[in-house]
């Protein structure tokens, strides 16, 4: 069966999940050293894995990389962030980035809110 994405946010996590395969089928061991290091980096630890999420999507807005943006909304809410903490890290990120951080968060970050919100009940 088809994936049928609802929404911008969906698609967008679906063509990763995808590149993401494709990548790890063609270079197997770069993929499973990096995973291992990227889990590793995500679990807790004197930082909670919500406290990491919400950094990372920090660092992604002023990287401008939108794949990550979404991907670290989706973490962020995943690890009980609050729109509130959210949109916190996101002005201290706009501090440091300025306009363009700003811009993402007031576009990317909130539809991918929205959209991930609308389905959960």
């Amino acid at each position: 069966m088809e994936f049928e994405p609802r929404n911008n946010t969906e698609e967008a996590l679906h063509d990763y999940k995808l590149g993401l395969g494709t990548f790890t089928q063609k270079m197997p061991d770069i993929a499973h050293h990096f995973n291992a290091f990227t889990e590793a980096c995500f679990k807790d630890g004197t930082l909670s894995q919500k406290e990491k999420q919400l950094i990372a999507l920090g660092i992604s807005i002023y990287s401008q990389d939108e794949y990550c943006i979404i991907y670290h909304t989706k973490g962020c809410l995943d690890q009980g962030a609050s729109e509130e903490e959210i949109l916190e890290a996101i002005g201290v990120t706009a501090a440091f980035g300025g306009g363009a951080a700003m811009s993402q968060a007031v576009t990317l970050v909130q539809e991918c809110i929205s959209d991930l919100n609308q389905y959960k009940q």
